[in-house]
């Protein structure tokens, strides 16, 4: 039989790519993947900017709301996870259809995660120990002391990243950067193809503005605020809650915290059009053209016999 093929439909925060998702997984009768590792927790809703109740309503979606906000979950797990529901799909459909910016997350299942050494936890206990008590910034200086080279790969504006490069280092003496030079990618038995979402960057950016004022209107704060008082842990690395925290122990105004979250998803939007520039076999469209690629794809589909 002929391969089955999942098409990934990426780009930066704000970029439209929901929509383009559910128009396609329509279009090609399909189940849509969120590949967005803010949206597995329930919960966190506005924030996280999911889809909304009638779009989730129109396509079968799979990994949102999949997760209680405690509830422990890597990028192994997605990988694991996503090729067992992609199976499932590909029984019934040629297609499937995964949507996100998650650029490790959609990595893991297109090619497989790099060899790791086993962390003991008491290692891991002594970094977030040290993170919880000093912050992000002697995290950071911790790695450039003991592995000056991984600065350059990783992004350290994220703690999570700082913390597993420090944590390999340590229990295994040897750089993330050497374990990840040993990777041989998988072989999958699909085949792809990726999308992305091009806009000019200051575009790009009034509309990140603008959905963050929409999720203040939408209440964002009063979310923030239920889930600080359920001690969710996720709050202190996601970007549009970890804003809030200080504001809520009375140390930051409103207006201070709408002004971080929007310059914080900004920084956070360019890492992501870093991310798939950097993927070689990356197509890019504009909003524009995004409608002209849709029709395309969906009209080849529909002239092969069988569908």
């Amino acid at each position: 039989s002929p391969m089955k093929t999942l098409w990934i439909i990426g780009g930066p925060t704000a970029s439209g790519k929901t929509s383009l998702g559910i128009d396609l997984a329509l279009g090609l009768k399909t189940e849509v993947l969120s590949a967005d590792a803010r949206q597995f927790y329930r919960g966190m809703d506005i924030g996280t900017a999911k889809p909304s109740e009638e779009e989730l309503s129109t396509v079968q979606h799979h990994f949102i709301n999949s997760l209680d906000l405690n509830e422990d979950y890597d990028v192994a797990d997605y990988e694991r996870d996503a090729l067992v529901q992609l199976d499932v799909i590909f029984k019934t459909s040629d297609h499937a259809v995964m949507v996100g910016g998650s650029g490790l997350f959609i990595q893991a299942v297109l090619y497989g995660l790099s060899p790791m050494p086993p962390v003991p936890e008491e290692i891991r206990e002594k970094w977030r120990k040290i993170e919880a008590n000093e912050g992000l910034e002697s995290l950071q200086k911790a790695l450039e002391d003991r592995d000056p080279d991984i600065i350059r790969h990783i992004d350290m504006q994220n703690p999570r990243r700082v913390l597993r490069a420090l944590e390999v280092v340590e229990s295994s003496g040897r750089s993330l950067k050497a374990w990840q030079d040993e990777f041989v990618p998988k072989k999958r038995a699909f085949k792809w193809n990726m999308v992305a979402l091009d806009w000019p960057r200051d575009l790009l950016y009034a509309r990140i503005d603008e959905r963050v004022d929409r999720m203040i209107q939408e209440g964002l704060e009063d979310e923030v605020g239920k889930l600080k008082n359920k001690n969710a842990q996720k709050l202190d690395d996601t970007i549009g809650y970890q804003e809030w925290l200080p504001f809520f122990s009375g140390n930051r105004s409103k207006d201070e915290v709408i002004r971080l979250i929007k310059r914080n998803s900004r920084r956070y939007a360019k890492r992501q059009l870093t991310w798939f520039r950097n993927q070689t076999d990356c197509q890019w469209v504009t909003p524009e053209t995004s409608s002209q690629w849709l029709s395309k794809v969906l009209k080849s589909h529909r002239m092969r016999p069988n569908e």
